[in-house]
């Protein structure tokens, strides 16, 4: 039987919960938003921009490398993919407790006057930070299978799908926040209840998920 396109977009329901999951990813402040920021703010909206691409391309890389792994451990051992589910869930809930514990790190070191750099270069170091993270890559790896069940026969083309579409939500948010960069660096760094807010609504989506797989799993 010849799968057809429609068959790799999920369901309604994981995609709300997704969407969600991507909206609170994408304001929790974190290196990646504190480099598109700064670079805003020292080298203007140009290089924000360039620096913000740099990092969805290493999201793109890490997900279609996920993808690619989870489908052959998929197609290897459901059960070990199921495992991985519940250590996803596992991880899910030790991010939230740590928002709660440590909160965000968002310090800008924005240097206004310094020599303008061309905008491969800021595109290279939002890559790089973005590939070079440890935590993203745990993230995405134990993150996107939640969404998918082992038994799934188009579960590869719906992990590639989330990838895709975690991109296509983050990208027009943190344009919106490098347009208004000024207003919104100083927001979260003068009012520090802004942050918390957004660590507390950042520990209770996830760790709604991770309640949810486990008990999907149960």
């Amino acid at each position: 039987m010849v799968a057809n396109a429609m068959d790799f977009i999920p369901d309604l329901g994981p995609i709300l919960a997704f969407t969600v999951a991507a909206f609170v990813l994408t304001i929790t402040p974190g290196p990646d938003m504190t480099l598109f920021l700064g670079r805003t703010l020292s080298d203007g909206r140009a290089a924000g921009i360039a620096a913000m691409l740099g990092a969805s391309t290493g999201v793109l890389v890490h997900t279609t490398l996920a993808a690619f792994g989870l489908s052959a451990l998929i197609a290897a051992s459901p059960e070990a993919f199921a495992v991985l589910r519940i250590a996803g869930a596992a991880y899910l809930l030790y991010l939230a407790v740590q928002a709660i514990r440590t909160g965000s790190s968002f310090q800008l070191e924005a240097k206004p006057g310094a020599a303008q750099r061309p905008l491969r270069s800021h595109w290279l170091t939002g890559l790089g930070i973005n590939l070079l993270n440890p935590k993203i890559i745990l993230f995405f790896v134990t993150f996107l299978p939640s969404f998918v069940s082992p038994g799934d026969p188009h579960a590869p083309g719906k992990l590639a799908f989330f990838g895709v579409y975690f991109i296509l939500l983050a990208v027009p948010m943190s344009i919106g926040m490098i347009f208004a960069a000024d207003r919104f660096a100083a927001a979260l760094k003068r009012r520090p209840k802004i942050m918390r807010g957004i660590d507390y609504v950042f520990a209770s989506v996830f760790s709604a998920f991770a309640v949810s797989i486990f008990l999907a799993r149960t």
